[in-house]
């Protein structure tokens, strides 16, 4: 079992810090900065060892210099957006194994939101960091890639085990209920959510993690039944405004 730590950063970012007691290692998921997941690390008493990036995005990559000269940690990203990410230390893509002391993850490459995105999967933990790709009830932007590279990557992901817990990067999921109730009004299980999310953000709790069944059930992106469809979608949500 790895003990998994949330850190906001920055507006509205979640910097994920995973621990592995077996061996000792901890690793980074996308620092956005270096300050606070130092800070934590110290405070827990723990040695970073890796960092593992999703995207090249300043905003999951930002902290990665300052980590890696405070700790010597390597640094692990996507092979196709290595020219982007000067602290790389190792390149990775689709079906590479990246382990922390004994548990391995697979990466997955989930293109659409930036070209060279990946995911890492952990299949043993029954969790996945997805980064910029998948949110609760909503997807990352298209920024460099299409509309049907998101439907391919939402369906893959669909059908990973419905316990699966999801890691994103943002606690972007007010927002995004508030647009999926627009596509789907009528969707019970919608608005449950929706009532519960609220009442989290009013107390100033967190959304996420989310899981695999709880997307299929409530997130119009992954719901979608086409790339035509979900392209409707993402161009909606992006002059949304509610």
């Amino acid at each position: 079992m790895v003990e998994i730590v949330r850190i906001p950063a920055l507006s509205d970012n979640y910097i994920w810090l995973v621990h592995d007691a077996a061996s000792g290692e901890t690793m980074v998921v996308d620092p956005a900065e270096a300050e606070p997941v130092l800070a934590e690390a110290e405070a827990r008493g723990w040695r970073i060892t890796q960092i593992w990036n999703t995207h090249w995005h300043p905003d999951h990559t930002g902290g990665n210099a300052a980590i890696k000269a405070a700790t010597g940690c390597r640094v692990t990203a996507p092979a196709a957006e290595a020219a982007k990410i000067p602290t790389l230390d190792r390149a990775v893509a689709e079906g590479d194994r990246v382990s922390l002391g004994a548990i391995e993850a697979v990466v997955m490459e989930v293109p659409a939101h930036t070209a060279g995105h990946i995911a890492y999967h952990l299949p043993s933990e029954e969790l996945i960091f997805v980064g910029d790709t998948l949110f609760a009830m909503g997807c990352g932007r298209l920024f460099e890639g299409d509309a049907a590279q998101m439907h391919g990557n939402l369906q893959r992901l669909a059908a990973l085990p419905p316990e699966t817990a999801v890691y994103c990067a943002h606690e972007y999921t007010l927002a995004n209920g508030r647009f999926a109730l627009t596509v789907e009004p009528n969707n019970a299980a919608l608005r449950e959510r929706m009532a519960a999310v609220e009442a989290a953000r009013a107390a100033g709790e967190a959304t996420v993690p989310t899981t695999i069944a709880l997307e299929r059930a409530t997130n119009p992106f992954m719901r979608a039944s086409s790339a035509e469809e979900l392209a409707q979608r993402r161009q909606a949500k992006d002059i949304f405004r509610g």
